[in-house]
């Protein structure tokens, strides 16, 4: 796969990669960033702040601020009941998506 169409797959869910972690339980900037980045699906912390910006103009995520016990108020975000709704509705289509993908593109020699 070269590069160009995996930043292009990247593209079209990691909006979703977001929601699904934050479904799990809030989380502050730094800790998305490390799950995104450990999993290949952004490059640096600098690609998620626009991305977490989108996220909250689109009405999706909020924010709150807690105190850290290891320096400055750290800003987390959390699913809204909105962000809950487009998270369902990506997962209901993504199954069969992928596994449409899969049985075309398939896997070995055709």
């Amino acid at each position: 796969m070269t590069a160009d169409v995996g930043s292009q797959m990247r593209k079209g869910v990691v909006e979703y990669c977001v929601l699904g972690l934050l479904a799990r339980e809030p989380m502050y900037g730094w800790q998305l960033a490390d799950a995104l980045t450990g999993a290949g699906l952004i490059a640096s912390i600098g690609t998620l702040y626009p991305l977490l910006g989108r996220l909250r103009d689109n009405g999706w995520v909020s924010t709150f601020d807690l105190p850290s016990e290891s320096g400055p108020v750290r800003k987390y975000y959390r699913l809204t009941e909105s962000g809950i709704e487009q998270l369902e509705r990506f997962r209901v289509q993504w199954t069969p998506f992928a596994r449409v993908v899969t049985g075309i593109v398939g896997e070995g020699r055709p």
